[in-house]
Order: structure tokens, then C-alpha cells, then sequence
């Protein structure tokens, strides 16, 4: 199968000349746009842009080399994304495969996001039909495998996970023009998985780290959430939220963005008992898009002692 496919228009140098016009080349394709959209969607993740940028430039470069019958073996796409929960994996692995589709190294640009239960059956011929029918529903896109290194469990002599290993190292070779493979989880756990599973780590040309987001980064996010959903903080309701995200964070199970996403969606339900607890008043419209101090202060990382009257109930909320 010819390595560049799908809707990228077909590049073609001027004629009498081998000059490729580069800008144009780079505008006709549209992946500046989907530049624009990620740094619209993440906020920070500064050294994650640049590699997508990095391999943006290799793909668009490995297209014009095609045009004029410089490229040879198709380039290897399988990346391998680690670092913690909420830190954009999965967002990036879309605006990927946007790009690779964009750019025609993939017929589709869909992604399929699994997890070892979409692969790995539990009983003896279940593995194989589950593998395959997920690689078959990626094809022409992009596969992410999320917490990869849950596929290899040698402490079981009976798990079956390494048969669904088996064939993705083997899709992941043979229809690699056909198929992105990204491996996600956790660093060490990824690191730990590719030693014991060397083919994997000899076939991923692109290792992305994912970094956790600074206090203020985090801060950035949430209030590009609330404008997203028509909310905004009060200057006071910013100032407890700040307080919110460092006390949040030395607290087990922090999940970066994802981790400030619940939390929003708790303030926004204190906000709505706040706002019915007297039926007998009208509401303005600013009353109703604004989170109050007391919508973030109610949560139980700050202790009990500054839970609102109207939330004591609550209980497990942060």
C-alpha cells in the first residue's frame, strides 16, 4: 500500500523546475490549524507541542520527498505518550491523527481508544477475535492503548494477555502504512512494560513525556472550562480556587486537568443549591454564570469547619 493516502492533495513541482514552494505546500495541507486548535484545547504542555510540531515538519518533509520520488520505506508512526492521568494523552493523540490524516499517512484519521479489556478475553479463543476486531475498527487511524503495560501480567502463567500482544507487534510491523499504534500510561510502568516487551519499544519511533501542569497552568485550565461552559469565577471564588489547586495537589489520586474538571462540576452543583435555596427571589444573569467563594470553600480539602450551612450533607465532595 502506497505510504501517502487518503484526502492530502497530491504534490507536484512547478514546471521545469524541482523547487517545491514550501509555504504553500504547508497552507494547502491545513495542519496549522489543527496547531491552533490544540493550543486552543491544552493549556501549557509546551515541550508535548513542540515534538508534534517536530513530527508534523518530518511528515510534511517525508511528503514532498515522495512527490519527487525521493522517499523509500514508509516512515515508523507508533508513539508511545507517558505521564500522568489528565495531562492531554488522549487529546493529543486526536489532534495526531488529524494531522497524519491531514498530511495522508492515514486513510481515516479516527482514533480507537482501548484499554486491556477491549483486547485481552477471558478464556481460552476469546483474545484473538477481541484484538483483531478492534484492529479492525483502527485501521486507517490511529489505535491508543491506554495503561498499555496492563497487557503483560507474567505473575499469571493463565492471563492471556500476551496473545493479544502477539498480534498487535505483528499489525504494528506489517501494516504499519495502514495503522498508528500509541502506547500510553504511566512512565515507569511504561518503561517497565518495554523492557519485558522489547518489540514494542524497537517498533515506537516517537517518545512523548507528558509533564504535570504548574499551579498556575491549572488554574488557567479551569477558567478556560468555566468561560467554555458561560461561568466565571468572582474575584473572591479565584482566590479560594487557588487555594483549592495547592491543597488539591498534595492530596492522593490528583489527576491533573482531569482532576479540575470534577471539581468544577461539584462547585457548579453547590452553586445550583446555593442559588434554589430561596425560591422567592428573581436571579440575574450574572448571579447565575458566577461561582461564589463559598462554592469553592464548601469542598472538603479545606476541612468541615468552612463547609456552607445548605451543603453539610454533602459529605464526600472535593
Amino acid at each position: 500500500m502506497d505510504q501517502f493516502h487518503g484526502d492530502a492533495p497530491t504534490l507536484a513541482a512547478p514546471a521545469g523546475s524541482d523547487a517545491i514552494d514550501l509555504r504553500q505546500e504547508f497552507e494547502a495541507v491545513g495542519i496549522a490549524t489543527v496547531f491552533e486548535q490544540l493550543d486552543r484545547e491544552l493549556v501549557g504542555l509546551a515541550p508535548v507541542k513542540s515534538r508534534i510540531r517536530e513530527i508534523a515538519a518530518l511528515l510534511l518533509i517525508e511528503r514532498i520527498r515522495k512527490s519527487l520520488g525521493l522517499a523509500n520505506e514508509p516512515p515508523t508512526l507508533h508513539m508511545s505518550f507517558t505521564g500522568n492521568p489528565g495531562t492531554g494523552k488522549t487529546t493529543v493523540a486526536m489532534r495526531m491523527a488529524d494531522i497524519l490524516h491531514r498530511l495522508g499517512f492515514v486513510r481515516r484519521g479516527h482514533v480507537v481508544s482501548v484499554t486491556r479489556d477491549d483486547l485481552v478475553g477471558q478464556y481460552i479463543g476469546h483474545t484473538a477475535p477481541k484484538t483483531k476486531e478492534i484492529l479492525k475498527k483502527a485501521m486507517g487511524g490511529v489505535l491508543f492503548i491506554d495503561e498499555a503495560y496492563y497487557l503483560y501480567r507474567p505473575e499469571n502463567d493463565r492471563d492471556y494477555g500476551q496473545e493479544s500482544i502477539e498480534i498487535l507487534l505483528q499489525v504494528m510491523e506489517t501494516q504499519r502504512d495502514d495503522l498508528v499504534v500509541i502506547l500510553a500510561g504511566y512512565a515507569d510502568r511504561m518503561d517497565k512494560f518495554y523492557q519485558s516487551n522489547p518489540g514494542f519499544r524497537s517498533r515506537i519511533a516517537h517518545h512523548i513525556d507528558f509533564p504535570d501542569y504548574a499551579d498556575g497552568e491549572l488554574l488557567a485550565i479551569a477558567e478556560l472550562m468555566l468561560r467554555d461552559g458561560n461561568y466565571h469565577f468572582t474575584p473572591e471564588a479565584r482566590e479560594a480556587f487557588i487555594r483549592y489547586i495547592a491543597l488539591r495537589k498534595s492530596q492522593p489520586l490528583f489527576s491533573n486537568a482531569r482532576s479540575i474538571r470534577n471539581a468544577l462540576d461539584r462547585m457548579r452543583l453547590r452553586q445550583a443549591s446555593r442559588l434554589i435555596a430561596n425560591l422567592d427571589r428573581r436571579l440575574t444573569q450574572e448571579q447565575i454564570m458566577a461561582i461564589e467563594a463559598d462554592d469553592v470553600l464548601a469542598s472538603r480539602v479545606f476541612g468541615a469547619r468552612t463547609a456552607a450551612p445548605i451543603l453539610k450533607s454533602e459529605g464526600g465532595s472535593q
